[in-house]
């Protein structure tokens, strides 16, 4: 059985070394509350807790009214 050279220890213990800089440590951890942000609900003059279903149908794409079927 053949040992590694010399040689090819170093380099290898220098590829190793070049990966742990490079990718030995994960970023830090984000915590939920640091992602999320609560603001207060302004109401809009078009969601004033009104629901017109005869307009509701030109918020969505329907390939069969497109259609005419």
């Amino acid at each position: 059985m053949e040992t590694e050279s010399a040689s090819d220890t170093t380099a290898a213990v220098a590829a190793a070394a070049a990966r742990h800089a490079r990718f030995g440590k994960l970023p830090e951890r984000i915590r939920f509350h640091e992602m999320t942000e609560e603001k207060q609900a302004t109401p809009s003059a078009s969601a004033a807790g009104s629901h017109d279903p005869e307009a509701s149908w030109n918020h969505f794409s329907c390939l069969a009214l497109d259609l005419g079927l």
